[in-house]
């Protein structure tokens, strides 16, 4: 029996110390990347006293204004998990996952829409970088057909990578079509969680807008001008989770201005976005639960399993190969011998004072020897003298 105990422990040993090795080589790398399955988020960044454009249809025609409040920004985020089986090419499948992103500006007060688009793209799991794929899209104007392919993301979007190092990234811009660096600041921390901080200065890009657009917006605030550019500015500050790369906290100072070729320019956008307190702590809860995760599978879990591996290993050794017991080395009590010869009680034993021999403890004598000692009277009985 003892055999078989050791020799099970000692396989279950093996078998721990095993899966302690393979933890952090197999199982950790499935855990850090975008799963398929990923459920849809949703931030929400404010800025509060914005200005801003605003176009408006009505009876009598377009109006446009660059009013004064506060501006509420709502990105939504959808996995396709169906499309991302059925629809990746063979050089991304299970390297990549396709999301739906869905952003909308409104104002605070009345909740007018201000500006709105929606996106389909292709990101690696594990990088979080755009994908190259040839099916991804972008719609700004709300139209009803998006032609497939009329953009082409690269670099960082909404994810940095699982393991984000303190170097610099490229950062794509939605306004410029293209990336631009983000640079490593620094860390910070944010309700209890250690953030990478990331910054993104753009300043005075001309941006590529429609002839048409131009010119409507010139003849709203330049009337004596014939051409104009808008130009683009934006610092966009990045507070990341090293471990998993999830946006902990966003900060975008944008801002916008019409440039005509003659008369003074013309501010269209002056706003201050920041994720909303809502929406920093349910991505420090996120974090928190992705980092236990992580951690248990690549760090704690092979620890414990290991451990216990090795006394399962240990005790099995032991078991298996401890000796057997030998029952002379045990010391017992010789059996007393039975003497034919009874011994009276006033005659000393045959054995002698050193005898090894001992009385029955229910036998009751007395001697009348006084350097014996006399026994203790019973219970009740009163000793005469």
């Amino acid at each position: 029996m003892k055999l078989r105990v050791g020799a099970a422990l000692f396989g279950l040993g093996v078998l721990l110390l095993v899966f302690a090795a393979g933890l952090p080589f197999y199982v950790a790398p499935a855990v850090t990347k975008l799963p398929y399955d990923l459920e849809p988020t949703t931030s929400v960044a404010e800025a509060k006293g914005a200005k801003f454009l605003q176009i408006k249809s009505e009876a009598g025609g377009v109006s446009i204004d660059v009013p004064q409040a506060d501006l509420v920004s709502s990105v939504e985020v959808i996995p396709q998990p169906e499309d991302t089986k059925d629809r990746l090419p063979k050089e991304l499948k299970g390297d990549a996952v396709i999301w739906n992103v869905f952003q909308t500006v409104k104002r605070g007060d009345n909740q007018d829409v201000i500006s709105q688009y929606s996106t389909e793209l292709a990101l690696y799991r594990i990088s979080g970088a755009a994908a190259p794929w040839d099916e991804q899209w972008l719609n700004e104007s709300g139209a009803q057909q998006t032609p497939v392919g009329n953009v082409r993301y690269s670099g960082q979007i909404y994810k940095f990578p699982f393991g984000t190092g303190k170097r610099d990234y490229q950062v794509f811009d939605r306004d410029l079509k293209k990336t631009a660096p983000a640079r490593f600041t620094g860390t910070e921390k944010i309700k209890g969680v250690e953030t990478y901080r990331f910054e993104q200065r753009i300043e005075n890009e001309p941006l590529n807008t429609p002839e048409d657009s131009v010119k409507t917006l010139l003849g709203k605030f330049a009337p004596g001008a014939t051409s104009g550019q808008v130009v683009y500015s934006n610092t966009r500050t990045l507070w990341v989770d090293p471990v998993t790369g999830a946006y902990v906290k966003v900060r975008e100072q944008q801002y916008k201005e019409l440039r005509p070729d003659t008369g003074a320019p013309t501010v269209l956008l002056d706003a201050d976005f920041n994720y909303n307190d809502a929406t920093i702590s349910r991505s420090v809860e996120t974090v928190k639960d992705n980092r236990f995760k992580i951690g248990l599978i690549s760090v704690w879990g092979p620890i414990i399993a290991g451990v216990l591996g090795l006394i399962a290993l240990i005790a099995g050794v032991w078991l298996v190969t401890r000796p057997k017991g030998d029952g002379s080395a045990r010391h017992r009590a010789d059996a007393p011998t039975s003497d034919p010869t009874p011994t009276r009680v006033d005659q000393e034993p045959v054995g002698g004072p050193l005898d090894d021999e001992i009385p029955p403890a229910s036998t009751n004598w007395r001697s009348d020897d006084p350097s014996v000692p006399a026994q203790r009277s019973g219970a009740g009985e009163v000793e005469r003298r």
